[in-house]
């Protein structure tokens, strides 16, 4: 029992470190694009840190999902955050799950430069609309009476760059249309639904998002419409940028092997096969796969047959 454990953790062992080596290549080449999509991140709370000194709390407007939805109130709201956090840390789990199972199918490095570049253009346009105008906000610290509702002018560059965090992030007003929460959570499903294996956990990450999206209304987090845009704008950025995009290579069907650092007994093996086909009268090449009959020393090939001129009993 002892001995296969060892064993087992040695495989594991090897497998994490050939997997460090090769995300490691892939971030020295893609290493501009990660940082660049995590500046942005910090650009869009900055953005969103800026408006709320623009925001101006005024009566809560109509909406259709306040009327059909009940409001979970401040005790209860920690419900949509924590529905929030699971989806994101589930996700970011996923996408390092090639470290430890061997289903792998994609590289971490390589999926989180397209889950930045959609979250970046994403967030690009929610920048644009929530500073376009600035809507009265939902939330209990938005509304009229609340001391958070209005932030003083800042009295230094510090004080908007630190953005407060955490604080000015939870409590942050102004920056309604469209929902980050709704991008976040439908860029993570969107990219599992297109590298993700489990049918299953496919489904059960769609049912999550819409949960999420009644649970922003429900806790009024946001309006009706900064979650309806949230879904048709993400789903059109994602499918036009993913277009835009180099596909990955498809690990499952060979692509590894283009990035996959390739041990001494794989390059033996790889040299035994291709010597065996050479052997066999096959240059490796799919085109080349013909079949072929010998007769008399002679190799014909497509099975045609040819005339041998033969002397039998001194003829």
């Amino acid at each position: 029992m002892s001995f296969y454990i060892g064993r087992e953790s040695s495989k594991l062992w090897k497998r994490i470190c050939a997997e460090i080596t090769t995300e490691i290549n892939l971030l020295f080449e893609n290493w501009k694009y990660l940082l660049a999509g995590l500046v942005f991140q910090y650009i869009h709370g900055l953005a969103a840190r800026g408006v709320h000194y623009f925001h101006r709390p005024g009566p809560t407007l109509q909406d259709v999902g306040f009327y059909l939805l009940p409001e979970l109130g401040k005790e209860k709201s920690y419900i949509s955050e924590t529905l929030f956090s699971f989806i994101f840390l589930s996700f970011v789990l996923w996408t390092f799950h090639p470290f430890i199972l061997k289903s792998k199918k994609i590289y971490t490095v390589l999926v989180w430069c397209r889950v930045l570049a959609f979250l970046c253009a994403s967030q690009a346009l929610r920048i644009i609309t929530f500073y376009s105008t600035q809507l009265p906000g939902p939330n209990y610290h938005c509304r009229e009476g609340s001391k958070l509702a209005m932030l003083p002018p800042p009295e230094s560059v510090l004080e908007v760059l630190l953005l407060n965090f955490p604080r000015g992030v939870m409590y942050g007003c102004g920056d309604l249309i469209f929902s980050s929460h709704m991008i976040f959570s439908l860029v993570f499903v969107l990219t599992y639904q297109k590298y993700g294996t489990q049918r299953i956990i496919k489904q059960f990450a769609w049912l999550l998002a819409v949960i999420q999206s009644f649970l922003i209304v429900a806790s009024r987090k946001h309006y009706t419409v900064d979650v309806v845009v949230a879904w048709y704008t993400v789903n059109l950025v994602v499918f036009f940028i993913d277009k835009k995009l180099p596909e990955l290579p498809d690990r499952s069907n060979g692509g590894a092997s283009l990035l996959l650092p390739v041990t001494n007994k794989e390059k033996d093996s790889r040299i035994k096969e291709e010597n065996h086909k050479l052997l066999n009268g096959n240059s490796g090449d799919p085109a080349d796969w013909r079949q072929r009959t010998q007769t008399n020393g002679k190799i014909l090939e497509d099975g045609n047959t040819v005339h041998v001129n033969t002397t039998m009993n001194g003829a």
